[in-house]
């Protein structure tokens, strides 16, 4: 799968450049984080390697060959649960790949104890608090022991103590050995979290450099101006 390298890659909805020509290469470990303003572009780059996105032009290689049919999750800002149970909603993540009823409750039971949820085991998932949601989002994502993990704003909205757990859950992902290149807003999340920085706007990849040098060395004015607060956060295109 990896380096996943991307050129020229391109998503005009509607003849609107969402993904203007995205240059960006990932190597096979570590966390990256994408910044830029609303409207940049980071979401849509993330479900374009997801594929819930068809890009309008460019290419994306997997390691020299295509996108593989599994090893990819994402987890969403507002993720999706069904009527059931936390453990059943973690569970069904491993349905697809052919294991056993037991199999998976045992797993899905292991990851709910290492995300801090197995006393909510047996809960509807629909009764779960903003941070647990998210906990278990990231959970039923682990369970699946993914090569690459998609995270989009994971700790949006929630409180500095919710965002520290989901913080420390990512932390554990990526030591386990899952490549996750993640989108946020939160500065300090990126240099609490991040090796390195991919910085967008107006849909391209303007830097790809490590935390440290990017917020202590901005290579362009624009980031070192949405650095400083300045950097309208919606543009147009």
């Amino acid at each position: 799968m990896f380096p996943i390298r991307i050129r020229g890659l391109r998503f005009r909805p509607n003849g609107r450049a969402v993904l203007d020509g995205v240059d960006l290469d990932l190597a096979g470990e570590g966390i990256t984080l994408v910044l830029g303003p609303n409207g940049a572009g980071k979401s849509v780059l993330l479900r374009t390697l997801c594929g819930l996105i068809t890009p309008s032009d460019g290419d994306i290689d997997w390691g020299g060959g295509r996108r593989p049919a599994s090893g990819v999750m994402m987890v969403f800002q507002h993720p999706m649960l069904l009527r059931a149970s936390v453990l059943e909603n973690v569970s069904l993540a491993m349905k697809p790949l052919g294991v056993s009823r037991a199999e998976r409750q045992r797993k899905a039971a292991d990851v709910l104890e290492r995300v801090g949820l197995a006393h909510r085991a047996g809960d509807s998932g629909r009764h779960l608090s903003g941070g647990e949601v998210q906990r278990l989002a990231l959970a039923r994502a682990w369970l699946t022991r993914p090569r690459l993990l998609l995270l989009d704003e994971p700790t949006a909205s929630l409180d500095p103590s919710a965002t520290a757990e989901v913080e420390r859950i990512i932390r554990e992902i990526r030591t386990d050995g899952t490549r996750i290149l993640m989108t946020t807003h939160n500065l300090g999340q990126a240099t609490r979290l991040g090796d390195d920085v991919v910085f967008m706007s107006a849909g391209r990849v303007r830097e790809h450099t490590p935390v440290q040098r990017f917020f202590a060395r901005p290579a362009s004015d624009e980031a070192r101006l949405f650095i400083q607060g300045e950097l309208p956060w919606r543009m147009s295109f």
